[in-house]
């Protein structure tokens, strides 16, 4: 039943790809107009984050005065964002919301068949590489330096630029005072994860690339946009 929602999102990128000439350009406009889609629930995160920020203090302090007793912490937890019309949940169920959004998009750009046909994206190109072409494939078949394999390289460097910019701004969020909430392991791994692309892009075809190069710059670029007032915790 999946085969529907792909089929029509292939047939989206595919028409866009007429008048702008090539499928690449048409991948990325098209992750540019689901993130648009989007974005008021980045918006709902972003003001979750905040308000989670400004609690921080308040919920460090009854977690030291509670951390022994899991239920009065529970419900001093909960009396505490009912007072504040808020909710824990607020910041993490839009960016649940995304997931169907984007298994969809990465389903179109791994799927070799899309309702029994095959995927004609992938048989597209970017300068000579077919958007359904992995970097090991490229290799194997053109060398290490080439100019097919150049585009997965110039791919890998954009997308290493983007996670620098994202791993450094998750360093200062949590240098400005989020840590306090968060498990010393998580803290230890957030800074490292946004470098997770450049593994995911080196295994998956380079249309998966293309996307994940679009939609981490946008996060990285939504991020600095919708979370620049955010108030650190006093």
């Amino acid at each position: 039943m999946f085969d529907p929602v792909l089929g029509l999102t292939a047939d989206l990128i595919a028409a866009l790809a007429g008048p702008l000439g090539s499928t690449a350009p048409a991948i990325v406009l098209f992750t540019i107009a689901v993130r648009l889609l989007l974005l008021p629930l980045s918006v709902m995160q972003a003001r979750g984050e905040r308000v989670r920020r400004r609690l921080a203090p308040r919920i460090r302090k009854l977690q030291d005065r509670h951390g022994r007793d899991p239920e009065r912490l529970r419900r001093e937890l909960a009396a505490l964002y009912a007072a504040e019309n808020a909710s824990p949940l607020a910041g993490c169920l839009p960016g649940l919301a995304q997931l169907p959004f984007f298994a969809v998009m990465y389903q179109v750009f791994v799927s070799s068949t899309i309702a029994g046909q095959a995927n004609a994206l992938l048989t597209h190109g970017l300068f000579g590489v077919p958007l359904g072409q992995q970097f090991a494939g490229t290799v194997a078949g053109f060398g290490l330096i080439s100019g097919p394999s150049l585009v997965f390289a110039g791919l890998f460097l954009l997308l290493l630029a983007v996670a620098v910019i994202t791993s450094r701004r998750i360093r200062r969020t949590m240098a400005e005072g989020d840590q306090e909430v968060q498990p010393a392991a998580l803290r230890g791994l957030m800074p490292l994860l946004p470098f997770g692309t450049l593994l995911a892009a080196a295994v998956l075809p380079l249309a998966a690339g293309i996307y994940l190069l679009v939609t981490t710059a946008w996060t990285a670029g939504e991020r600095a946009v919708l979370y620049r007032s955010s108030p650190s915790p006093a």
